[in-house]
């Protein structure tokens, strides 16, 4: 698996930050591909995702969790997956998130590279869309 890992400082308190990666059916606000979730139980989420100009509909499991520190998940169907998003305080209203991803690679060399690239690029606007998300909503 090819994997990417993206971080970055969050200006509010390690709860708040947690809770609301948590609340599965907000991805979309600040996941682009991303444009609907279902949470299916305690441990599924059904999502329609835009990937490469065409909607698909995906299955994801959380396979691990710690409330505050970090959520991990691994994809059901579509291209093999898995991630996990780290919580951690770096002051009483700062927090890092920092989240990797890995795929399956479907082969090697230059169409690899430009996959990564464009999956780190996607993944260093979902942080930095999450930043701006959580940083500029009204407090829950």
């Amino acid at each position: 698996m090819e994997k990417v890992e993206k971080s970055i400082e969050v200006r509010c308190p390690l709860r708040a930050v947690y809770d609301q990666w948590a609340r599965f059916e907000d991805l979309p606000s600040f996941m682009s591909s991303v444009t609907q979730v279902r949470q299916v139980d305690d441990t599924h989420l059904h999502c329609h995702a835009l990937i490469q100009g065409e909607e698909r509909e995906l299955d994801a499991e959380i396979i691990d969790r710690l409330p505050n520190e970090y959520i991990a998940w691994k994809s059901l169907s579509g291209t093999p997956s898995v991630g996990v998003v780290h919580f951690e305080p770096v002051g009483p209203r700062l927090t890092r998130v920092r989240l990797m991803m890995a795929y399956e690679s479907n082969g090697s060399g230059h169409g690899t590279r430009e996959a990564m690239e464009l999956l780190g690029a996607r993944i260093q606007d979902t942080v930095e869309h999450f930043k701006s998300f959580i940083e500029n909503r009204p407090p829950r």
